[in-house]
């Protein structure tokens, strides 16, 4: 398929929703939450925003240069990119497109306990005050092999279904519907949680920092979560990059996704730590937050059934963007490197991610016996994905982009259509990646090996 063929984003309005929504997934609703309650709230924001602007951010606008450079796919980039003699980068393609499918065949059973909690929620089944009734709806749905099957399989038709339509008319179309959706909604949690008696104690914990909070694990966490809340890493920026119009300014499109990505976590942490705090709930609650721990929450407030409804609408709407991104990975590289239709690309893809998804899905019933290095297949696949594949594969990009593609380049690439032509801004973000954020970046790798 040549490049003048290819779909892409239409509009600068589209290309930024689709692109926050890639940034915006879980982790705004889910895992940020949790790691801000259980590693002292303000102090741990603190800390994720500085490593953010010193990781996130520049191996993000390197991902979207780098894929708008060769309007192709995760793998053809850098065959595209590097010098004959270089092709051993590639590498880092593939170990893209592997962590994308890894990454969704456990994230695609945990998007589908998010959609099974919206009937949950309006059905009247998570309607306790008791975090142990909470608890045994959730162990119920996790540990029936029909329930977790059906759902992950409904998460990826629905999907799939979008990633069918293109790049232009389904996943930009579909991030312009859905993206203004979700802050809406998420404002309106806001203003009902502020609302709550006691709820300025929620605002405090989440904007007043402790420094005496803060130390190496805090600080390992944050810079873990600045890396992998905007998608990099993954293929998923390199893919969406190679989407970007030629006039599109590439650092400011990342600067305002950074913030607006920023902002989605800052709106969730105010829906949720104000009522958690109003109720005497325990904001180190940890991974349970979302399911356990939220619902008991909002049933304790008036009205609570309708607002936990649309707590997990809009959960569920901040996991459609993300698997969107990720799904188009390896869909885009089996169009062009096999010269599929994007229909059968798509369908190809499901499967694979479905059959992967199995053991995953059935992780806390059928398969709960099969252990990798003590893993089950679900934490098995987090863990790869999460801990090998994804930095290494920004460890590599980070290293490539300045090491191999270098400074000339990188300023030709970033100054397109005389969209950037700041020299000063192009070298701070050539120094972090040639040396800050790799540095980073291997930190987190060894910390996920346990080695630090």
């Amino acid at each position: 398929m040549s490049s003048s063929s290819r779909d892409g984003f239409t509009s600068t309005f589209g290309v930024l929703v689709a692109t926050l929504g890639s940034a915006v997934g879980l982790g705004n609703i889910w895992k940020f939450p949790y790691l801000t309650g259980t590693n002292g709230g303000a102090s741990f924001l603190l800390v994720y925003i500085i490593a953010t602007l010193l990781v996130g951010l520049p191996v993000m606008i390197t991902e979207i240069m780098l894929g708008r450079a060769s309007r192709a796919n995760a793998i053809t980039t850098f065959e595209k990119l590097v010098p004959k003699n270089q092709g051993f980068w590639k590498l880092t393609g593939y170990m893209g497109v592997a962590a994308a499918v890894l990454i969704l065949a456990f994230y695609t059973e945990v998007a589908g306990w998010v959609f099974a909690y919206i009937f949950k929620a309006l059905s009247g089944q998570l309607s306790s005050v008791d975090p142990s009734h909470t608890k045994a709806v959730f162990g119920e749905l996790v540990a029936n092999p029909q329930s977790a099957l059906i759902w992950q399989w409904l998460v990826l038709g629905f999907t799939g279904t979008i990633i069918m339509c293109g790049v232009s008319k389904g996943i930009e179309a579909v991030s312009k519907k859905l993206m203004p959706i979700l802050f809406l909604l998420l404002i309106a949690l806001c203003i009902r949680s502020l609302t709550l008696p006691g709820a300025m104690h929620g605002l405090e914990f989440l904007f007043t920092p402790d420094f005496s909070k803060i130390n190496a694990a805090v600080i390992l966490t944050a810079v873990g979560l600045a890396f992998f809340k905007l998608s990099i890493g993954m293929g998923t920026m390199l893919t969406y990059g190679s989407y970007f119009r030629a006039e599109q300014n590439i650092p400011l499109t990342a600067t305002r996704v950074m913030f607006a990505d920023l902002t989605v976590s800052l709106l969730a942490g105010i829906a949720i730590f104000p009522a958690v705090f109003a109720f005497g709930f325990e904001p180190a609650a940890g991974p349970s937050l979302v399911f356990i721990t939220i619902p008991a929450v909002f049933h304790s407030m008036p009205g609570g059934s309708i607002f936990m409804a649309l707590f997990f609408i809009l959960t569920a709407i901040a996991a459609t963007g993300a698997i969107l991104s990720i799904l188009e990975v390896p869909v885009a590289m089996l169009i062009e490197r096999c010269d599929w239709s994007r229909k059968k690309a798509t369908a190809i893809s499901i499967l694979i991610i479905a059959f992967f998804g199995l053991p995953a899905a059935l992780s806390q019933s059928l398969t709960s016996n099969l252990k990798f290095f003590g893993l089950n297949t679900f934490d098995l696949f987090d863990y790869i994905s999460s801990n090998i594949l994804m930095p290494v594969g920004g460890i590599l990009i980070c290293l490539f982009a300045g090491w191999s593609y270098g400074l000339p380049k990188l300023k030709e690439a970033l100054s397109n259509s005389g969209t950037l032509n700041n020299s000063t801004l192009i070298k701070v973000l050539f120094i972090l990646l040639r040396y800050i954020a790799p540095l980073l970046i291997g930190i987190i790798l060894l910390n996920g090996f346990g080695w630090i």
